[in-house]
């Protein structure tokens, strides 16, 4: 049977999946370091030998998830900041080159939301959007099924839309005020340091002081994302994303004093699968 791998290439670890092709069954995974601090040439060793370890020879194809900008349908990395040497790295003609078959690369909160939409939360919902909350912010958009790139490939950095343009809510001389300043991980860390885990900012007196703004942020984030794309469904990923669970209620309580009135709301979720950054990945293949 003929099968396909997925691969999410992380700074400090990657994963690597083999699937069954047609279903999308998942046939195997493994987890491989990644030795960042050597820069791409080895990165892209290392990603050689982890896919080599787990393809058949009825292997048709690998997709690439990769925490950067993708230039489409190039597959070149156009900036990839936890990896040094990937400055408009031609990772898709690389991997090609090298493995024969069909290789397809792009961002992995794109990864993660076509995974979403095709199999986990988004199933039956005609527009999807992902948002990833963990070290960074990403984005993903999948219309009828299908990943909304945009012109160049750049479409749904989601982290990068401004929030409170010139306000980051701790010092920095970044001064964007950026979803990402306010949301990730990262932030989070920043703005309540005596957190030890995501669940931490969220729940809890340890961070309470923090939980009604971070509320207040995610809505006015889905009150963009609403009346920009007219989502049938928000899904949350990543640590921070989905400890965002049991406060989804709330934040479609503040939702309501920020949206236009009578705004059709979209259904806010959290991501439900364990594989959706690889299985995203493979997806790639099937999304023409």
């Amino acid at each position: 049977m003929a099968t396909i791998i997925g691969v999410d290439l992380g700074g400090t670890k990657m994963a690597v999946a083999r699937f069954d092709a047609e279903t999308l069954q998942l046939e195997a995974e493994e987890r491989f370091r990644t030795h960042a601090e050597s820069g791409m040439d080895q990165v892209l060793l290392d990603l050689l030998l982890a896919i080599e370890s787990m393809r058949t020879k009825d292997t048709i194809g690998v997709g690439v998830g990769v925490p950067g900008l993708v230039e489409q349908p190039e597959g070149i990395i156009v900036t990839m900041p936890n990896i040094p040497g990937t400055k408009n790295f031609p990772l898709q003609a690389k991997l090609q080159e090298r493995l024969k078959v069909r290789v397809k690369v792009d961002n992995d909160a794109n990864c993660f939301t076509l995974a979403e939409a095709l199999f986990g939360a988004g199933v039956r919902k005609d527009v999807v959007c992902g948002i990833t909350m963990g070290t960074g912010v990403g984005g993903g958009i999948v219309i009828h099924g299908k990943l909304y790139r945009g012109h160049h490939g750049f479409a749904a950095e989601i982290g990068h839309m401004l929030l409170k343009p010139g306000e980051p809510p701790y010092e920095t001389k970044d001064m964007r005020g950026d979803v990402e300043q306010f949301l990730s991980g990262r932030a989070m860390g920043k703005r309540c340091s005596a957190a030890k885990k995501p669940e931490d900012y969220l729940d809890g007196e340890v961070c309470s002081f923090l939980q009604p703004e971070v509320f207040k942020e995610v809505a006015w984030l889905v009150t963009n994302l609403t009346h920009l794309l007219d989502p049938s469904i928000i899904i949350f990923g990543g640590s921070a994303g989905k400890a965002l669970e049991p406060h989804l209620p709330k934040i479609e309580e503040e939702l309501k004093h920020w949206i236009l009135p009578n705004t059709p709301l979209p259904t806010l979720a959290v991501s439900i699968l364990n594989d959706a950054a690889t299985k995203g990945a493979a997806l790639l293949l099937k999304d023409e």
